[in-house]
């Protein structure tokens, strides 16, 4: 799956737990607990979503590694490549 499709369906999960919903721009750097202001907890909503969304896994250690919306992105691409 191409990169801005998964970004385009990961945009809206994300917004869900944006506390400060006015003028947020979701960037590839856009970094989830200290830039859009999610706390730990909804990081954790955050990853059943996708898991949810997208059909796959994420391990303790991955979720780790899902710092920035970049890197979920690439996560989320990774996981989705067939083994």
């Amino acid at each position: 799956m191409d990169k801005a499709v998964i970004l385009e369906k990961l945009q809206p999960i994300i917004k869900t737990y944006i506390t400060q919903q006015e003028a947020v721009n979701i960037t590839d750097e856009s970094h989830l607990l200290r830039d859009l202001k999610i706390n730990s907890a909804h990081l954790i909503d955050i990853v059943l979503d996708v898991e949810a969304a997208f059909g796959i896994s994420i391990t303790d250690e991955e979720v780790e590694t899902m710092d920035t919306v970049g890197n979920a992105v690439t996560l989320i691409q990774k996981k989705l490549i067939p083994a």
